[in-house]
């Protein structure tokens, strides 16, 4: 029987060396601290198992889903994992301290389930404080009751918060003021940065670190491309022209008639769309590669295809190859036109996108 393979001609690439380079930035960064790598929404849409393995010099990983821990647990994986939101009923409990996982726990509830349980070991947990992001977490009054019970009930307690404009204006002394005020006298091991904390604020390094985007080859930063922090992309999304068209003066391309040509040109049609992961809202001028030159998409991005600007690129023809985003192209870039953050574009990529690994 002959093997059958996909042809359509878009792709996903990951690059396991850039996954490890960037990971080596992150320990450079935060030289005495512990790494969690930060491996939520299938390691940001790069393959869970992939990027757990490519990351192994990392301490532990630290995700969202239960199931996906489980799942690395079976794989072999020894270091620590850590379940970012903990536990949402009794019932995860159980496998929860079969498999040896960390949880956080940010409120009463979550004790009180502790409490009432009885496993066959008790479960380390990152303590969460509400130090200003106003998400999750334990206040200044609930905090050293939270602490007593989960002496009783847990088994390594560490106190952790998360940084609400780590990559903005305002920064992070005034959370970490009102953490170092929260947690005086409590001598437990400390998880503050994330990646932006990472790369702009080494006294929030503490005990352990979560790096997360950057980690993928992107920035935090909205002004400071990942090239100049040093991190490599690890995704490059890529496809090919699969047909070209001409448009006169006065001619539409694309649903709802969104860009009109001013002059005659030339048009290339990309076996890509919002189907796959590219994001919809993306409007007329989001940067793109063809044949290795920066460019400029048109009207509005269909399901499978979008289209793109020939102009000044006479050797592109059907089969030429294109970069949505990745090498060449960061991902942060195509994020910025289309309104977004490379977080979104990295973890929407579409299970049909055929992926192949490198490095």
């Amino acid at each position: 029987m002959v093997e059958w393979r996909p042809v359509r001609p878009i792709q996903v690439r990951i690059d396991s060396a850039a996954l490890r380079h960037n990971l080596g930035a992150a320990k450079r960064r935060a030289p005495r601290s512990r790494i969690w790598a930060v491996v939520k929404a299938n390691a940001y849409g790069h393959g869970l198992a992939r990027a757990a393995a490519a990351l192994a010099e990392a301490d532990g990983l630290a995700l969202i889903e239960l199931e996906g821990a489980i799942e690395l647990r079976r794989a072999g994986e020894r270091r620590p994992i850590l379940l970012m939101q903990g536990f949402f009923s009794p019932q995860e409990l159980e496998p929860i301290a079969a498999h040896g996982l960390a949880v956080v726990v940010h409120d009463a509830e979550q004790i009180a389930i502790l409490e009432k349980a009885r496993l066959s070991r008790k479960i380390a947990v990152c303590a969460k404080l509400n130090t200003g992001m106003n998400r999750l977490g334990f206040g200044q009054g609930d905090l050293g009751e939270a602490l007593g019970r989960l002496r009783s009930c847990a088994g390594e307690i560490t106190l952790m918060t998360h940084f609400a404009d780590a990559d903005g204006k305002r920064g992070v002394r005034w959370q970490l003021e009102r953490f170092e005020t929260m947690t005086a006298g409590a001598k437990l091991p400390r998880s503050l940065a994330n990646s932006a904390a990472i790369l702009r604020f080494p006294e929030t390094h503490a005990d352990w670190v979560r790096p997360g985007i950057m980690l993928y080859g992107c920035s935090p930063f909205p002004d400071e491309s990942a090239e100049k922090l040093e991190l490599r992309p690890a995704m490059t999304l890529s496809s090919e022209l699969i047909a070209v068209r001409k448009l006169g003066a006065g001619d539409s391309v694309g649903y709802g008639c969104t860009f009109t040509a001013s002059e005659p040109m030339r048009v290339g049609v990309i076996a890509c769309g919002y189907a796959d992961g590219y994001p919809r809202h993306a409007p007329t001028g989001t940067p793109i590669l063809v044949c290795g030159k920066r460019t400029r998409t048109l009207g509005r991005v269909a399901m499978d295809m979008l289209f793109a600007d020939l102009s000044g690129i006479p050797e592109a023809a059907v089969g030429s190859p294109v970069i949505l985003w990745g090498e060449g192209l960061s991902a942060d870039d195509v994020a910025a036109s289309a309104g977004t953050v490379s977080y979104e574009l990295l973890c929407a990529l579409s299970p049909r996108v055929p992926v192949t690994e490198v490095g």
